[in-house]
C-alpha cells in the first residue's frame, strides 16, 4: 500500500511539474504586436506636461517649476496674472484668444473651489465669442485633461491656479513612508 501511495505521489508531482512547465512556455509571447507601455510625461516629443502640483505651483515634465498660477501651452509656459478664481475675467482670458495658432480647447483649473454654473457660464460665454471650447474643472482634473489632450496632439492650452489644499491618498502616504525609511539606511562601503 505504501509503495502505491509513493508511486502515486511521484506521478502527481511529475504531472504538476509538466503542467507548470508547459504553462510557463505558453505564457511567453515572442512575436510581433507585443504590448508595450509608454509613460507620456517622459516622452520628449509629447510637449510640456504637468507632473505634479502643490499649493505653491506646478512641476513640469522637463523638471521646470512654475510658482503660482500658470498659462501652459504644448511647448510654452507663462505666468498667469491672477490671484484666485475670482480674478478670472475677460481681461485675464484675452491671452488665450490672441495667440496663433488658435487653440481648440482651453482647460481652466480653478484650484479646489466649487465650480458654480454661473461662474462656468461666464467663462464659456466669453470663449464662445472666439470659437474656443472650454472645460472648467478643479486643478487636479484640469492637469490630467491638459496632459491627455496635449498627448493627442490637440491645440490645447490650460489656465491653472494651484489649489489651497492638497488631497492626500494612500499612494502618497506609502511613498512618504518609503522615503523616510530610506533616510535611515546606512550605505555599505
Amino acid at each position: 500500500m505504501n509503495v502505491l501511495q509513493g508511486v502515486g505521489r511521484i506521478a502527481h508531482q511529475s504531472l504538476r511539474r509538466t503542467i507548470c512547465t508547459s504553462l510557463a512556455r505558453r505564457s511567453t509571447y515572442e512575436s510581433d504586436g507585443k504590448t508595450s507601455v509608454t509613460i507620456l510625461n517622459k516622452e520628449a516629443d509629447a510637449g510640456l506636461m504637468i507632473n505634479s502640483y502643490s499649493q505653491y505651483g506646478f512641476r513640469l515634465n522637463n523638471d521646470m517649476v512654475v510658482i503660482g498660477p500658470m498659462a501652459i501651452f504644448s511647448r510654452t509656459v507663462l505666468s498667469w496674472n491672477v490671484e484666485s478664481h475670482e480674478d478670472i475675467n475677460d481681461a485675464s482670458l484675452s491671452l488665450f484668444c490672441a495667440i496663433e495658432p488658435k487653440i481648440d480647447v482651453l482647460v481652466v483649473g480653478i484650484g479646489d473651489h466649487t465650480i458654480t454654473p454661473a461662474f462656468s457660464k461666464k467663462i464659456i460665454d466669453f470663449m464662445k465669442r472666439y470659437k474656443i471650447n472650454v472645460e472648467v474643472l478643479g486643478t487636479e482634473q484640469a492637469c490630467s485633461t491638459f496632459n491627455f489632450l496635449n498627448a493627442e496632439n490637440r491645440v490645447v492650452a490650460a489656465a491653472l491656479i494651484p489649489p489651497m489644499t492638497i488631497r492626500v491618498n494612500e499612494d502618497d502616504l506609502m511613498r512618504k513612508q518609503i522615503e523616510v525609511s530610506r533616510s535611515f539606511e546606512v550605505a555599505d562601503k
